[in-house]
């Protein structure tokens, strides 16, 4: 146990360590970018005019690239920072459970090539991390079925009670109940929370839904199907659909989740074990994979 702690501490130590350098690096060229495109649209409204056809097509496309990293904030309100402390932190993690969102990534070559280092030495810890919470989570449940077995005197109905209950309490605790905070936070359905507490956790990633960039919607609560698209020639540029800079978030949102899918990865890859040891053995044997696991 004194040993996983530290694994844990370390594992912790490394991520807010890379959260700080990506910080550092990125935060001031997102800065940057922000007060440009600012400066740009003050001066284009100063000095508004008839546009060409190429100054307007370089105007859209502005307009959209500032859309989709964050560099708009509407309404006088400010979003969670990409690049702030506690958005670096986010995108440590997803760079080292390899989920990989591509809502965001480096654009100073710095830290392109602190990423590369960084999820080199990442990734295999992540690894490491995973199996040691998995065989954690497992020897408790272990350990629940022998003094329940013993209490008992029936160490097979013990095992499958034990089972059954942290299976069931994985299945809450990691997919069932956090829905409902991605509901009350981004605004997503329940299906729509379920949908990407899953391709999270299983680190597939797509992207198109993604905490701390919410889906603008409907006033019905309904997605929106009228993003933004605006028409060039030869060109078709359309809005992320999951990004809206105008929304606040709790600051404890982000590290919250981050924590749930370091330990909701571990309990899955428990899950998909279990599925691959049934799947891959013979038939009489299946039930003795049972009792093991």
């Amino acid at each position: 146990m004194p040993g996983t702690l530290l694994l844990l501490l370390a594992y912790l130590t490394y991520l807010v360590l890379g959260a700080g350098v990506f910080w550092l690096l990125e935060s001031p060229a997102a800065h940057d970018s922000s007060e440009r495109f600012q400066h740009d649209k003050w001066a284009l409204l100063r000095n508004f005019t008839c546009l060409d056809g190429p100054a307007l097509d370089s105007l859209i496309r502005g307009i959209i690239q500032a859309y989709q990293n964050g560099d708009i904030v509407l309404d006088n309100t400010t979003s969670m920072g990409r690049w702030e402390f506690v958005g670096s932190f986010f995108f440590s993690v997803s760079t080292i459970t390899t989920i990989g969102y591509g809502n965001l990534s480096p654009r100073t070559m710095g830290s392109r090539l602190f990423c590369i280092l960084f999820a080199l030495v990442g990734i295999p810890l992540n690894l490491v991390v995973l199996n040691r919470l998995g065989h954690l989570m497992q020897q408790g449940v272990h350990s629940c079925a022998r003094v329940l077995g013993g209490t008992w005197k029936d160490p097979a109905k013990a095992r499958w009670l034990v089972g059954s209950s942290a299976l069931l309490s994985g299945l809450l605790l990691f997919l069932l109940l956090p829905p409902l905070l991605f509901s009350h936070v981004e605004g997503w359905s329940y299906v729509e929370g379920f949908y990407f507490s899953f391709i999270t956790l299983s680190t597939v990633g797509f992207g198109d839904y993604v905490i701390g960039e919410n889906p603008r919607r409907e006033a019905g609560g309904a997605p929106s199907t009228h993003l933004p698209v605006v028409r060039v020639p030869g060109h078709l540029l359309r809005a992320r659909p999951w990004m809206n800079p105008s929304r606040n978030y709790p600051l404890w949102y982000k590290n919250t989740v981050s924590l749930w899918i370091l330990f909701g990865m571990a309990w899955l890859a428990l899950i998909i074990k279990l599925i691959l040891s049934l799947l891959e053995a013979p038939r009489g044997s299946q039930s003795a994979i049972w009792r093991d696991l």
